[in-house]
């Protein structure tokens, strides 16, 4: 048992995709402004080809700026601002993303949401937002949800495919029901991934290691803390890093 997971079947969910196994890891840079995002990101250097921008850094002004920079020096980059608004201005703020070069954008709203960004999507690939890691039975349940976690993150991916968006962000705890449900049909973003020797307790609830969220079936994970709070980040996101090559190989 590797990571809390059985072996005999255990390679069934993992990811057929052909993404480099390098991309597969995504760090939210969570941090309060530009010079420390960069200084990060210098940090870690060729460990890290794929970087999650939120809307902590958005309110850092220079948003944009670090965007460019990232592509600039060949990364891929998650505009994770998660939509909510009316459709059509859903709509123009995905068509305003068209010129940025972003690999992933995320909306956290209804079918109308969903489908107006597919429509402006181009080469943007639009996840949707399932149910929070933050989130747990009785958080939905005080939101007025009267059903499982795993029943509303099945249903919203069921919507999102069918509306034609390219993945879902959700819990790699519910990554093997999506996987077992829809199969590949859709790209499986998991963010509250905690390694298992770094699972410090934090506003996740429903957290994942780094192995069991893949042979769960998640196509990429996000790693935030466990990174940056690492006395050695390069060191921290080379493990995982590690930890990926010996399930996939190129």
């Amino acid at each position: 048992m590797i990571d809390g997971v059985p072996g005999p079947e255990s390679d069934r969910l993992l990811s057929r995709k052909p993404i480099p196994p390098r991309e597969r890891l995504i760090v939210a840079l969570d941090v309060d402004g530009y010079a420390e995002a960069l200084d990060l990101v210098d940090q870690l250097g060729d460990s890290v080809s794929f970087y999650k921008l939120g809307l902590q850094l958005f309110m850092s002004r220079r948003y944009f700026e670090l965007s460019d920079l990232l592509l600039a020096r060949r990364k891929r980059v998650f505009l994770d601002l998660k939509f909510f608004d009316v459709p059509e201005t859903v709509a123009s703020a995905v068509r305003m993303l068209a010129g940025t070069g972003a690999h992933f954008a995320t909306v956290h709203g209804n079918d109308a949401m969903l489908e107006a960004a597919v429509r402006e999507k181009k080469d943007t690939k639009i996840l949707a937002v399932t149910v929070l890691t933050s989130l747990d039975r009785a958080d939905l349940e005080d939101l007025g949800f009267d059903v499982s976690v795993e029943e509303l993150v099945l249903s919203r991916a069921r919507r999102a495919l069918a509306l034609g968006c390219d993945g879902v962000v959700s819990s790699g705890l519910e990554a093997r029901a999506l996987r077992d449900e829809l199969g590949d049909r859709l790209l499986i973003v998991s963010p509250g991934i905690r390694p298992v020797e770094n699972r410090p307790q934090d506003d996740q609830k429903r957290v994942v290691g780094v192995e069991q969220a893949f042979r769960n079936g998640a196509d990429y994970i996000v790693v935030g803390r466990p990174i940056r709070a690492a006395k050695d980040p390069r060191a921290a996101a080379e493990a995982i890093q590690t930890t990926i090559a010996s399930l996939f190989s190129e």
